[in-house]
């Protein structure tokens, strides 16, 4: 990660301190991979598919948006991305849910970290516009 072009950038309000993301994000992925054990050990009669599309989907956005944001320092295009990753983690939650709420439920608290990603990411559009 380019941390020297990201302490240059102007930082919106609540902008947490660098040395929290890596912990967030730890505990953050343990849980999605919880999420999705639950999921697919959970027996049911319904189908599943849906679900492991959205779980696709939303994180390879997640994957995307890193080296978008930090390799190519294109803080627009990684806003699109954590737009379309929110919605495609909602998706995910509400089909997860459908088959065990224990599974959505897990995902809960990353919706609220993408939300609030999504957040700093306006706020580092808007603030450093010109570079």
């Amino acid at each position: 990660m380019d941390m020297i072009w990201y302490d240059t950038l102007l930082k919106p309000e609540y902008t947490p301190e660098s040395w929290i993301f890596t912990p967030a994000w730890l505990f953050l992925y343990g849980l999605i991979i919880l999420s999705l054990l639950v999921y697919k050990n959970t027996d049911t009669d319904k189908n599943k598919i849906a679900g492991y599309v959205y779980f696709s989907i939303q994180i390879v956005l997640n994957f995307l948006w890193t080296p978008v944001f930090f390799a190519l320092h294109n803080i627009v295009l990684s806003f699109t991305i954590i737009c379309f990753m929110t919605v495609f983690v909602v998706l995910n939650i509400i089909e997860f849910y459908k088959v065990s709420k224990i599974s959505a439920a897990l995902l809960v608290p990353y919706v609220l970290w993408i939300c609030f990603a999504a957040y700093l990411n306006y706020g580092f559009m808007m603030l450093n516009s010109v570079k």
